[in-house]
């Protein structure tokens, strides 16, 4: 495996080198935040537990992983930041709320470990992990287990503590895992095939 330089991703790789580096990253932050807040908006309610399944860990680690650490996990701060100022980019719900008050129910840890997901899958796609499938699915995986590890958590600290972390995986890990590992599965060959599609071209 080739290690490479901190700034060497999928975005640097493929930008036009007559833009201007700064416009290319920050456009790339712009709409990885834009995908998160579309991908939020396909959701499917689930009437066992209050965490709804959606295709966001997917795209945060996609994401993460094509723009790199920084960048990555800059496009989720921001996301979250404009849910916080109260703008609809949640899933909807009929009985979570928008804005900052979305941090605080049950699904607070997994929106809160999305910047730290992001930033692992682009830190380990920066070290060439980015350019097999199986590297790539190990970096995903790793991010996905962030994702996870924060939302369990959350739920059996702050959610319902009294059902403790057998609760919590029943609620939050569980009815998810299968349908996430075989979009892992997916989202995994994404970026070796973009690898070489960008390498053809170049």
């Amino acid at each position: 495996m080739t290690v490479r330089t901190a700034d060497f991703t999928l975005l640097t790789h493929v930008a036009p080198r007559a833009i201007d580096q700064r416009v290319v990253r920050i456009g790339a932050v712009l709409i990885m935040t834009l995908l998160t807040v579309v991908a939020a908006q396909i959701s499917v309610p689930l009437t066992f537990t209050p965490v709804p399944f959606t295709f966001q860990p997917m795209l945060v680690l996609v994401g993460g992983a094509a723009l790199g650490a920084r960048l990555g996990a800059t496009s989720q701060i921001l996301y979250l930041a404009l849910g916080i100022a109260g703008l609809p980019v949640f899933a909807a719900s009929p009985i979570l709320p928008q804005g900052a008050l979305r941090l605080l129910g049950p699904t607070g840890g997994y929106l809160m470990a999305y910047p730290i997901a992001a930033f692992v899958a682009g830190y380990l796609a920066e070290r060439g992990f980015d350019r097999r499938y199986w590297t790539s699915f190990a970096a995903m995986a790793a991010g996905l287990a962030i994702v996870f590890a924060f939302g369990v958590t959350w739920l059996a600290t702050f959610v319902a503590p009294t059902a403790g972390f057998t609760g919590a995986l029943a609620a939050g890990f569980w009815p998810f895992i299968g349908a996430d590992l075989i979009k892992l599965a997916i989202a995994a060959g994404m970026l070796p095939i973009a690898w070489k599609i960008a390498n053809w071209r170049i």
